[in-house]
């Protein structure tokens, strides 16, 4: 067996895991590697401008395809500009290594030039991370990062390889299946703690399937299994922002998102319910709002993955560690086993539809002005792309809410969005990542004139690779979650939420050989929409919309479930009486 550089091992570890894109900048310290994949031509680099959104778009990519993303970034500043896009994949459970260039090992501690402490400052934001001080340690370090981040709760991997340690030589042979001797994550479920999830379902009278990433994560059997034990048992069905897909839109026991700006009868239905089956999500204080207020009155099951998750924000009645997927086929195995009968829900059933008749997603529209409300824009984006079941990413902010809502998703895999850490910036390079992976879908980044400019310099990183990404801009020239949060809560005090000197997003997008359209009026939406789904290259869309739309409904901050604000005239934070007469 011949000896190879350290950097040649990491390339042939890589192609050996089966990696075939690599987002990246280069710089000193990791040129040894650079030079390794030129020479090797077998994994195709795609050159970001900023490491964030080599990050972000490597989520994008592991969204997209179910693969781990792979980032490759120099020392210093290549690593920590990583650490935003390193943070938002551990909050949202991503799978990606991230493989840093360090300063030769006689430097580090020294203060080198473009020396960081890489693996001090990602202790806290990755699943593992590793200083790698020996090549011969390297292809073994490189295949366990991949099964740390892929396996159990996904998330991301550091992998940081000082400069000596890429041009030292050693030995490489690709290692059998990895056997960590501390990290065994458990996937199946005791049969014990299944059966009494099944029997709690079988005799509730107003269950409530509160679903997450965890089940994308799963894989898309996961999303059939879903759909399955919804079939067998009636029970209605709501989603975390990360879940949506999991379950389709269209169908009748889709309840919405739940949450903060989750739909009315999805969180009174989740204040209301006997039985919370919680699947792959994690009692987010997004979701759960007031905790001492939260479902006061059910009995709480959390199916999960991650051990650290059970009980740490809300007291729950029955745990289950497992993989979502396999819990699935379990109950859905033991539900027929067992013969249960499908259970009479009606009653449950007419309250939710008293709930769903407030009709809450409906939004305040003139129908003589030609102003465009930003609801309607998402309405008529979703309407004319349905058909191509589109791949959506976006930046953080209104925007992102209202394609939430109003953007029907019947597939897993199809919505990639910053939830945990709410990174603005995130949709373009996502939606990079995206094509890539995935280079005949629509991809469509639905974006705020603010956030969008957050990675608007990806714009080169498309137009390099000729992907025909479409972004579609809500402007309404603020920062608008910003400013909704200001006008409820600091009186309209608009400090520094209006964005001031906005570029024109049709010459800027030209300017990088895209093609730019202008929506000033509702007359010009369907038309301009059906523009950029003709051009086969990349689109930038500035729709003009609403300045001060509002994101409703919404649950203020530290408040409960039962306090939602519908709409801008119940701003006192408490729900009118009519409403109340539901509960």
């Amino acid at each position: 067996m011949t000896e190879k550089s350290g950097a040649d091992i990491l390339v042939e570890a890589l192609c050996d895991l089966g990696v075939e894109v690599v987002f990246g900048y280069p710089g000193g310290a990791v040129l040894p590697i650079y030079d390794a994949m030129f020479r090797s031509k077998r994994i195709k680099h795609v050159l970001v401008r900023h490491e964030q959104a080599a990050t972000h778009a490597a989520e994008g990519y592991a969204r997209a395809t179910g693969k781990p993303g792979v980032v490759l970034v120099t020392s210093g500043p290549g690593a920590t500009n990583a650490v935003t896009g390193i943070t938002d994949a551990l909050m949202d459970s991503i799978p990606m290594v991230v493989i840093t260039g360090q300063v030769p090992t006689t430097l580090i501690g020294s203060d080198a030039f473009q020396e960081a402490d890489t693996v001090g400052i990602t202790r806290h934001c990755t699943k593992h991370n590793y200083l790698v001080k020996d090549p011969a340690r390297l292809g073994a370090v490189i295949h366990e990062a991949f099964h740390i981040a892929t396996s159990g709760r996904p998330g991301p991997v550091v992998v940081d390889i000082p400069k000596d340690v890429q041009v030292a030589s050693a030995r490489y042979a690709k290692p059998g299946p990895i056997q960590h001797k501390t990290y065994r994550p458990a996937l199946k479920a005791d049969r014990a703690a299944i059966e009494q999830v099944v029997d709690l379902l079988a005799a509730a009278e107003r269950p409530v399937l509160y679903t997450g990433g965890g089940i994308i994560n799963a894989g898309p059997g996961a999303s059939q299994l879903l759909r399955e034990l919804v079939r067998l048992t009636g029970a209605p069905v709501t989603s975390t922002l990360m879940g949506l897909g999991a379950f389709p839109a269209s169908a009748p026991q889709w309840l919405g998102m739940l949450g903060m700006h989750g739909t009315y009868e999805a969180n009174l239905a989740m204040n209301e319910a006997d039985l919370i089956v919680n699947i792959g999500a994690r009692f987010d204080d997004r979701v759960t709002g007031r905790l001492d207020a939260f479902a006061p009155n059910s009995r709480k099951v959390h199916i999960d993955i991650d051990r650290s998750s059970i009980n740490k924000t809300v007291r729950i009645d029955h745990a289950v560690v497992a993989d979502a997927g396999h819990a699935l086929e379990d109950m859905v195995r033991l539900w027929k086993a067992r013969q249960h009968p499908k259970p009479d829900l009606d009653a449950w059933w007419r309250r939710i539809e008293g709930w769903r008749a407030r009709q809450c997603l409906s939004f305040p529209e003139d129908a003589a002005s030609d102003v465009i409300m930003p609801q309607r824009a998402i309405r008529a984006l979703h309407e004319a792309t349905k058909a191509r079941q589109p791949i959506i990413t976006t930046e953080v902010g209104q925007h992102q809410m209202w394609a939430a809502q109003h953007f029907g998703f019947e597939l897993p895999n199809k919505w990639l969005t910053s939830g945990g850490l709410g990174t603005m910036g995130y949709g373009l390079p996502a939606a990079i990542g995206a094509q890539l992976g995935n280079p005949n879908a629509l991809v469509i980044d639905i974006a705020g004139e603010a956030s969008i400019q957050m990675n608007i310099q990806e714009l080169a990183t498309a137009t390099q690779y000729r992907l025909p990404v479409k972004i579609f801009i809500l402007n309404n020239e603020y920062m608008g979650m910003v400013r909704q949060w200001q006008e409820l809560t600091y009186e309209s005090r608009y400090a520094e939420s209006y964005s001031d000197s906005l570029p024109d997003f049709v010459k800027l997008a030209e300017a990088y050989d895209w093609k730019g359209i202008r929506i000033d009026t509702r007359e010009q939406l369907d038309g301009g929409i059906a523009d950029m789904l003709a051009h086969d290259g990349p689109v930038m869309v500035d729709c003009r919309v609403a300045k001060l739309a509002n994101c409703f409904p919404m649950i203020p901050s530290g408040a409960a479930h039962t306090d939602m604000i519908l709409q801008a005239n119940e701003v006192s934070g408490t729900m009118d009486d009519e409403a109340k007469a539901l509960v």
